[in-house]
């Protein structure tokens, strides 16, 4: 049994369940692989404990890759989790005095972003819509998403940037009605990616496919059970249970929201489009965020991808798609 240590991007949550449902029905132990998660502190530091070499593995943003890869390292997604950024602009009705459903809708408006990178992308987002100048984006607040969710709470602010759910979160927790723009409706580019070290996964390449493999039927069996995922999720870690109707929902929007498109019904699970990453890495480059020069060509791989494997080349199929 080969051990590896799966780096997650944050604590364990609903849009972690289909890894934990991986390890419980035994995907990875039929591949003789036992995984062991390490919790997280953000994509960068995900990606950038892959490409050093001190995780195996690696979930993160595809944004977070390729601002790794600036900094002189190497980071190699071996799979597209999820098709589309997980990144949302949020608000409460009360605030916004309106339904938020297009992006034009924020010309004049206050936004408060809670990371570097979605303030990056709300910012492409306004420029496409033609209303860039027109929206006060805010610099993102060192204290992040908490500081930004009580502007809005409290109405200093129009709207937030998070990810998808935000506006769910607060709605359950303050009974207020809440809206949310996926940026990912709007801007084709990546959101969550499996990272490895190049070097991993050239002398390892049986164990890189076998953690797809597994992965991959992890990701078909939780979006045809969504309960039984969060149960794997919750078994992990007891107290998710309180807030088991939010995780469930966060969930059940990565896999009908951000997993999907049509290059995954055509290439299938996992599948990397360079038109995608081509995007982002254009997109990342109109800013300072990045230390040095990124090839977005280099930073991913199709090559451990078994589409021989139901779950990867039939994935559509299996999931009703």
């Amino acid at each position: 049994m080969r051990a590896v240590d799966f780096q997650l991007n944050w604590e364990p949550n609903g849009f972690q369940a289909p890894y934990f449902l991986a390890r419980e029905r035994g995907f990875y132990e039929e591949e003789n692989i036992e995984v062991r998660f390490v919790e997280g502190h953000g994509s960068p530091f995900a990606a950038e404990e892959a490409a050093r070499g001190r995780r195996e593995f690696a979930l993160a943003g595809a944004s977070a890759v390729l601002s790794i890869q600036s900094g002189g390292l190497d980071p190699l997604a071996v799979a597209a989790v999820t098709q589309r950024t997980p990144a949302a602009v949020y608000t409460l009705r009360d605030v916004f005095g309106e339904e938020l459903t297009e992006p034009a809708q924020l010309a004049g408006k206050t936004v408060a972003p809670s990371a570097t990178k979605t303030r990056i992308l709300t910012a492409q987002l306004l420029e496409d819509a033609g209303i860039r100048g027109t929206v006060e984006l805010l610099d993102v607040d060192p204290h992040t998403h908490h500081r930004v969710e009580h502007k809005l709470l409290e109405g200093s602010v129009d709207a937030a940037v998070g990810v998808v759910t935000n506006g769910l979160e607060l709605q359950y927790e303050h009974d207020r009605v809440a809206d949310e723009l996926p940026i990912g409706e709007h801007l084709a580019i990546y959101g969550m990616t499996l990272v490895s070290n190049p070097e991993f996964a050239a002398e390892n390449p049986e164990t890189v496919r076998g953690f797809l493999r597994a992965t991959a039927r992890g990701w078909v069996a939780a979006t045809n059970d969504p309960e039984s995922a969060i149960d794997a999720l919750v078994a992990r870690n007891a107290t998710l249970e309180r807030n088991r109707e939010i995780e469930l929902v966060k969930f059940r929007t990565a896999a009908d929201v951000l997993q999907f498109t049509d290059h995954v019904r055509q290439a299938g699970w996992g599948n990397h489009d360079r038109d995608r990453w081509t995007r982002l890495g254009e997109t990342l480059s109109e800013t300072d965020l990045l230390e040095g020069p990124i090839d977005p060509s280099t930073v991913w791989t199709n090559e451990y991808l078994d589409t021989a494997t139901d779950a990867i080349g039939n994935c559509a199929a299996l999931i009703g798609r």
